[in-house]
């Protein structure tokens, strides 16, 4: 029974009237019936789907979270939970780049001091890189080849001969690293992969930036699970969605 006026669920659902009306526009929430004098009348699952998409857009964004509650209410039960699946999904794939590159970071912190320690001036050659690391440099250029290392080329008298600066530096120590803690190539490539996409320098910062990004995941997971049953029930829901 549709008895709740604009402002109550404004207050109910903690959003404004005019945020109310724009969510009904934009398919956020279903439409209103109307009353004879052409007032909108809401019912409670009204509130609780606004309550839902507030969950909802501090799991996966505001943009994303209109769209997946306006997609909910018109496509079929199957494509409507692969919908939902898929933002679980998208939340396991930030946790697990975030982990792969805590990982890759703290096995940097982990090594022993070296004198070969890379500062802003270093540019290393394959030998003194391969040397530093105490590793072939066959082994350089089967990293490069795997996409784990990226130097760079520099004309020489002879042809080209690899150069590594100090990121291709950082990168050569997370593989070896991981390759001496017995992780295999993919699992590597994971981790190297997460550390150029997150754009991270150091470590001790670093691992506490990505230890803050866990946590905000986290948050965000149990928004989404909060978000999760009301989601069911427009899924399911037999009548106008």
């Amino acid at each position: 029974m549709s008895e709740l006026s604009t402002a109550a669920v404004a207050a109910a659902s903690g959003y404004s009237v005019q945020q109310v009306r724009d969510l009904e526009a934009q398919g956020v929430i279903a439409p209103a019936e109307r009353a004879a004098n052409g007032y909108r009348r809401f019912a409670a699952d009204h509130v609780h789907d606004l309550r839902a998409y507030r969950d909802l857009a501090h799991a996966v964004g505001p943009v994303a979270a209109r769209r997946t509650m306006s997609d909910l209410r018109v496509l079929p039960a199957g494509e409507a939970t692969a919908l939902v699946g898929a933002l679980h999904a998208r939340l396991a794939a930030e946790r697990e780049q975030a982990l792969a590159a805590r990982l890759a970071l703290v096995a940097i912190g982990a090594e022993p001091a070296t004198d070969a320690a890379p500062v802003a001036s270093d540019t290393l050659t394959i030998t003194e890189l391969a040397e530093a690391l105490g590793v072939r440099a066959s082994t350089l250029r089967f990293w490069e080849q795997s996409g784990l290392v990226a130097p760079e080329r520099v004309a020489t008298r002879a042809g080209t001969a690899r150069r590594y600066p100090v990121p291709a530096v950082r990168e050569a120590r997370i593989v070896a690293a991981l390759r001496a803690g017995g992780y295999r190539i993919p699992e590597v490539r994971r981790a190297i992969a997460a550390v150029r996409a997150l754009d991270l320098d150091g470590v001790g910062d670093a691992v506490a930036a990505l230890d803050a990004r866990l946590d905000a995941v986290a948050g965000r997971v149990l928004a989404l699970l909060r978000a999760g049953a009301r989601l069911a029930a427009i899924v399911g829901s037999d009548g106008p969605r």
